[in-house]
């Protein structure tokens, strides 16, 4: 099954890293958010995967070309400049770097890949959240449900804590349970490529016409998932994914 993910959009709620490079090549551990994504696929044995790019879209295109080289040792002759590599390759991956414009909006990104994405169900993701989502689970409740679309709900991080109030005195300081918050789209999907029928241009938003038209339609199911989901919008969201790398304790670190 090929991946699909959404790597173009301008990332503005992250300044202080994107007006340098694409939200999804903002490294955590040393590697590009993209990375760790494809990564989570691959060990749910998806290898094969499609790029949507935009906004600094070459960054990311040089950043895989030059990946055969930079992840393995490599010898020079510096007589003609020919380079061997040694070694085994880390990921046996296949990637699509695929421009689909700069201002294209993410239900136009999808629309532009129906060559690339052929005649059969395929994942899609955002550039810019991790998960430990079981991907197998998810692809096998896809195929058992029989509609076009599965959207993965998460539960949104708790960013405050709470007051336990007696009057205006205060008797505790309380963690807010990220279980108490309410059910949001956390990308992860499974689609149908009928799906592409329901996006008329490059100015739709995937989150909008498209979705509400399958859920009205009731062509969209919800997978579940109560355990790890992160967003990286701020500074805040990327120094903890860096510390959770850091401390070796990220969730989406999964190897099968």
């Amino acid at each position: 099954m090929k991946v699909v993910i959404l790597a173009g959009g301008l990332g503005t709620r992250l300044q202080e890293e994107t007006s340098v490079r694409p939200k999804p090549m903002v490294e955590i551990g040393g590697r590009p958010m993209l990375w760790h994504i494809m990564h989570l696929y691959a060990a749910h044995g998806m290898t094969e995967f499609v790029l949507a790019l935009g906004y600094k879209a070459e960054m990311v295109r040089s950043w895989f070309l030059s990946y055969h080289s930079v992840s393995r040792d490599i010898t020079v002759n510096l007589a003609d400049g020919a380079a061997t590599t040694h070694g085994e390759a880390t990921e046996g991956w296949t990637v699509h770097l695929v421009d689909t414009g700069l201002e294209t909006q993410t239900g136009g990104r999808l629309r532009r890949l129906r060559e690339w994405i052929g005649n059969e169900s395929f994942c899609l993701t955002y550039g810019d959240g991790l998960s430990n989502v079981d991907l197998t689970q998810l692809i096998a409740f896809h195929k058992n449900h029989g509609k076009l679309a599965t959207v993965t709900a998460v539960r949104p991080p708790a960013r405050f804590g709470g007051l336990d109030l007696d009057g205006d005195v205060v008797r505790a300081f309380t963690e807010k349970s990220q279980a108490n918050e309410g059910w949001i789209n956390g990308g992860f999907f499974v689609l149908d490529p009928k799906v592409l029928d329901y996006i008329a241009d490059d100015t739709i938003l995937w989150e909008r016409e498209p979705l509400e038209r399958l859920a009205s339609e009731g062509q969209l199911r919800a997978f579940k998932h109560d355990g790890f989901w992160q967003p990286m919008d701020t500074l805040r969201d990327v120094r903890l994914l860096e510390s959770l790398w850091a401390d070796g304790t990220a969730p989406w670190n999964i190897r099968k």
